[in-house]
């Protein structure tokens, strides 16, 4: 064979090899259930307010414009109000794993679930009304389930794992935003984002993320925070939190428990002045106690034993043995073991009886399934029938495991867990200048402390100016502070004085 010829038949071939196979298409997608369009009135400050219900799905793509995911999301609008000024507010609740059914049906909808304050909630038939406190006076309002949560699904071309992360999350909640606001015309709407709890980890990666996007917010409401994971030891190990600062993290919510179930003597104490006077303890004397270790002389260790009694209500013997350091999982089995009682991680207000009195640690969650009954059924009861919203789906409260599809991946921008955030929101809040931050904490709450949130948000390394614009709200409540009437009263009132700076801002 001629030279030229053979090397023109051996490129053919490399070229026939080298030429890759088309990728399969996608599966398809049936469409989403179609969007329920309600009409409806509530009566707010003595006026009548009119507004519009959207139960509906926004469709999410991948980079090759194939379905990837249909995400569920309930918004309330006025009727009749100039979008250019009109403010709309995205709620999510966090988990990870958490449908929006929480904040949906608790705090600031249009419609909300009664529940018994600090109780346990007897059984069915539950009550859900028109909510008194309800932001509409202030806000449209959208409630966002989040992937495999609630009606949102994974479907398609989606795969779990590329939604199933800090930062996967974030973007797929970037795009539903970008996408709900093109679809409606929000575009010169004031913009804020409300997340509770993981749903704060979102706020913080989501809003950096849609300014990055040229999408500019006004606030970020951070009700009940965890913005860096290091600082209590969750979702990893950290230097920090494998020393003493967790113990100081949660001594003042464990002494506001011990102060809520009369374990301490108020001595006329108001609730916040006595939180007060043991973050002043934990962030100074304590901690540098604590540092000493077994160096520690007996003197002044019988000093802090005598200290932490005084605001856990704890046996001195036991705080001595265990090296002064309680835990707050040890601590709610601990505080009324004498009743064979346990109190709640997420509202130490609430109990239930141990069915293992000796246990080191509750088995369940007074708070959680105290309330968790009337959430579900009250939500189930109001989407189709009031909402008219139709669908063969089961409604998923919360989604862990098989169901979200993939292992929660705790990387973010490259690092290694322990996740944090925190300098997310400082990047979005140096660059947009006019960006509002509300911090709401619950006294009562262990799972996100609220010391922590105050030490991370105090060493967010920005401008002392910009820390003018972070807002705390305290509150007599646990992580869900809305679960307690005169709590929700206070936050709304805190919230329309925030929501009016911040819209003044420009």
């Amino acid at each position: 064979m001629h030279l030229r010829k053979f090397v023109t038949v051996l490129c053919a071939v490399a070229l026939a090899g080298a030429t890759p196979s088309p990728r399969p298409s996608a599966p398809p997608v049936a469409p989403p259930p179609p969007d329920a369009v309600t009409h409806h009135h509530i009566t707010l400050n003595g006026r009548d307010v009119a507004y519009t219900a959207r139960a509906g799905n926004i469709t999410l793509r991948n980079d090759r414009e194939q379905v990837t995911a249909h995400i569920f999301y309930v918004a309330y609008t006025q009727d009749g109000a100039d979008l250019r000024r009109r403010p709309v507010t995205f709620f999510y609740n966090g988990g990870p794993g958490s449908s929006t059914i929480w904040l949906h049906m608790g705090s600031f909808s249009p419609m909300r679930v009664r529940v018994v304050n600090g109780k346990a909630n007897p059984a069915a038939p539950y009550t859900f009304a028109p909510n008194a406190f309800t932001l509409l006076d202030k806000s449209d309002l959208v409630f966002i389930d989040a992937p495999n949560t609630g009606f949102s699904r994974v479907v398609g071309a989606g795969d779990p794992k590329d939604f199933m992360g800090v930062d996967q999350d974030g973007r797929a909640f970037r795009q539903f935003i970008q996408r709900y606001i093109g679809q409606f015309n929000r575009w010169q709407s004031p913009k804020f984002l409300f997340g509770e709890s993981y749903g704060t980890t979102r706020d913080c990666v989501l809003v950096n993320m849609l300014q990055d996007a040229g999408v500019q917010f006004n606030g970020v409401v951070l009700l009940s925070s965890v913005l860096n994971f290091g600082l209590l030891d969750l979702g990893g190990g950290s230097p920090i939190a494998e020393g003493d600062w967790s113990y100081v993290f949660w001594l003042p919510s464990e002494a506001a428990a011990a102060w809520y179930h009369g374990k301490i003597p108020r001595n006329g104490q108001s609730l916040q002045s006595f939180v007060n006077s043991v973050e002043d303890f934990a962030g100074s004397e304590y901690l540098h106690d604590l540092a000493l270790g077994d160096t520690l002389d007996s003197t002044e260790r019988a000093r802090v034993v005598s200290k932490l009694h005084q605001y856990l209500g704890l046996p001195e013997a036991y705080i001595r043995n265990s090296s002064l350091r309680i835990s707050y999982p040890r601590f709610e089995s601990e505080l009324l073991r004498g009743q064979d009682t346990v109190i709640g991680r997420y509202d130490a207000r609430y109990a239930t009886y141990s069915i293992d009195p000796p246990e080191d640690q509750p088995d369940w969650d007074p708070s959680d399934v105290g309330i968790s009954g009337a959430f579900v059924a009250s939500f189930n009861s109001y989407i189709g029938p009031t909402l008219g919203y139709r669908t063969n789906l089961l409604y998923r409260p919360t989604a862990y495991g098989g169901q979200l599809g993939a292992r929660w991946d705790m990387h973010h921008n490259g690092q290694d867990p322990p996740a944090n955030v925190a300098p997310d929101l400082a990047q979005a809040m140096s660059e947009n200048p006019h960006l509002h931050v509300f911090s709401a904490n619950g006294y009562y709450d262990f799972a996100t402390p609220f010391f922590a949130t105050e030490y991370a948000l105090q060493h967010l390394n920005i401008a002392p100016e910009l820390q003018r614009n972070i807002t705390f709200g305290f509150y007599p409540s646990g992580h869900m502070v809305y679960l307690n009437p005169a709590a929700l009263a206070s936050f709304k009132a805190d919230l329309n004085r925030w929501y009016d700076a911040a819209l003044a801002d420009r």
